[in-house]
C-alpha cells in the first residue's frame, strides 16, 4: 500500500475518531517522534507457526513508518519470543514494561501465556490490546478493564459449532480432542453449554493433550475406538496437523469440526495432507487469500501489494499473514484516533469506542465495533469447508450474541 492510500485510509478513520485534545499528552513509550509497542509471541516452540503473525505485523508497521508514521510518530514495534511458555511470557513482558517502557502491549499471543500477565498489566493500568486469543477472560471489562482480545470469543465459536451439530447432525456421536488449558476448556464449555442436556448423551469420548506432548497419536486412537462419527477438534496448528493425518492413517472419517486457530492451509492442511483435510468444517471472519472470489477485491489487492513489497519472503496465501495484516491495520487506526493524546488511558478509551470500522480483509457485511461494556472486536462468523485446496465459505453471516458474565 503506498503512502497516498494509507493517508486516505487514515482520513476515513479520522472521521470516526473522538476529537483529540489540542495539548499533546504522553505516557511512557510515547513522544513527539515515537510510539513504542510491545509484544510476546512464539517464534519458537510448539506454537511457532504463529510467529508469522508477528513478522507480518512488523512489516506493516515498517510500511507505516516509511509513509510518515502516525501523525509523524514512528512505530517502534518490539516483539519478543516467549515460545508459548507462560514463565517466559512473564519474563519477556516485564522486560517490555520495566525495561523497554512500551506504551502498551499489542497482539501478544496465547491463552495461557497472556493469562499469566493479565493481572500484572491490569494492576499497572497498561493496555493489553487485541490479545491473540478468544478466551472469555480477555473480553471481561468488569474484572480486566485494560485487556481486550482481537479473536472471536472461544465459547461463542463453540456455541456456533453446537448449533450446527444440533441442526445438521442431531444424532451424532461426538468425540472431542482438547488442549488441556484455558484455550481448550473455553471451547468445550461453549460447545457443551449450547448442546445443553444433549451433551451428556451425544459426547461419547474426550481426550486431552499437553502443549509439551510430542504427538496426539494415542489420543486419536482412543477417540476413534469410541465409535464417534463427529470429531470436535480443539487444537493448535502442530497438533491439528497431526490429528488430521492420524485420523486418515486410522481410516477414521468422522464429520470434522476444527477450531479457527488451526485453519491455516500452509501450516495445517497441507502438512496434514490436502486429501486428508478435505471436508473439514470451521468458521471465518476474514477473506482467505487463497479464495479466488477475492482476486479482484480492492482490499485483497492492497494486502497482496503490501506483502509483495514489505514481506516478500513470507507466504501471502497463509491466513496467518492476512491475520497479521488485519490486526496491525486496526491497531494503526486506533492510534490515529488517539490524536496527540498518547496516554494509556486514551489508548484504551479509543480502543473501546470503535464504530463500524471495515478492514481491508473483512468479509462483506462485517465490521468492527466496540463499547466500554462490550470489548468483543470480532463477533460475526461464516461457516467454511476445506475442499482439498482452500476453504470455501457457506451459509449466512452469524452474529455472536454471547457475552461473558
Amino acid at each position: 500500500m503506498n503512502g497516498m492510500k494509507w493517508a486516505a485510509a487514515l482520513a476515513f478513520s479520522a472521521l470516526l475518531a473522538t476529537p483529540a485534545l489540542a495539548q499533546k499528552k504522553y505516557d511512557a513509550g510515547a513522544s513527539d517522534t515515537e510510539i513504542k509497542i510491545g509484544q510476546t509471541t512464539p517464534y519458537s516452540g510448539p506454537a511457532s507457526a504463529y510467529g508469522l503473525v508477528g513478522k507480518t505485523q512488523a512489516a506493516y508497521f515498517r510500511m507505516i513508518n516509511e509513509s510518515g508514521g502516525i501523525k509523524g510518530r514512528k512505530i517502534n514495534f518490539i516483539s519478543y519470543d516467549d515460545a508459548y511458555n507462560p514463565p517466559k511470557t512473564v519474563e519477556q513482558t516485564r522486560k517490555l514494561i520495566e525495561g523497554d517502557e512500551v506504551l502498551f502491549t499489542f497482539q501478544s499471543l496465547g491463552t495461557a501465556p497472556q493469562a499469566s500477565v493479565q493481572k500484572y498489566l491490569n494492576d499497572r493500568k497498561i493496555p493489553q490490546l487485541f490479545v491473540s486469543s478468544g478466551a472469555t477472560r480477555f473480553t471481561d471489562p468488569k474484572n480486566f478493564p485494560w485487556t481486550m482480545a482481537f479473536n472471536p470469543n472461544y465459547q461463542s465459536e463453540g456455541h456456533i459449532y453446537a448449533q450446527l451439530v444440533l441442526k445438521s447432525y442431531p444424532n451424532a456421536k461426538i468425540a472431542i480432542l482438547m488442549q488441556n488449558d484455558d484455550f481448550g476448556k473455553d471451547y468445550v464449555k461453549g460447545f457443551k453449554d449450547a448442546l445443553g442436556a444433549k451433551a451428556a448423551t451425544m459426547i461419547v469420548s474426550e481426550a486431552t493433550y499437553e502443549v509439551s506432548d510430542p504427538t496426539v497419536d494415542s489420543q486419536m486412537v482412543k477417540l476413534k475406538a469410541s465409535g464417534a462419527d463427529l470429531f470436535f477438534n480443539v487444537s493448535t496448528p502442530k497438533f491439528a496437523a497431526q490429528s488430521i493425518k492420524k485420523a486418515a492413517e486410522l481410516g477414521w472419517k468422522p464429520v470434522h469440526l476444527l477450531n479457527i486457530n488451526a485453519t491455516p492451509v500452509g501450516s495445517v492442511m497441507i502438512p496434514a495432507g490436502p486429501e486428508n483435510s478435505k471436508g473439514i468444517i470451521s468458521v471465518n471472519y476474514g477473506k482467505d487469500p487463497l479464495d479466488p472470489q477475492w482476486a479482484a477485491d480492492a482490499g485483497m489487492k492492497k494486502y497482496k501489494a503490501f506483502m509483495a513489497k514489505y514481506a516478500a519472503d513470507m507466504d501471502p496465501n497463509n491466513s496467518l499473514s492476512s491475520y497479521g495484516y488485519s490486526t496491525a491495520q486496526l491497531m494503526a487506526i486506533v492510534l490515529e484516533m488517539c490524536g496527540d493524546d498518547l496516554t494509556r488511558e486514551n489508548v484504551m478509551k479509543q480502543a473501546t469506542n470503535i464504530k463500524n470500522i471495515v478492514g481491508d480483509l473483512a468479509l462483506p457485511g462485517m465490521s468492527v465495533s466496540t463499547s466500554p461494556d462490550d470489548y468483543r472486536v470480532n463477533k460475526q462468523f461464516k461457516l467454511m469447508k476445506f475442499n482439498g485446496e482452500r476453504w470455501e465459505l457457506f451459509g449466512d453471516i452469524m452474529t455472536d450474541t454471547f457475552k461473558a458474565n
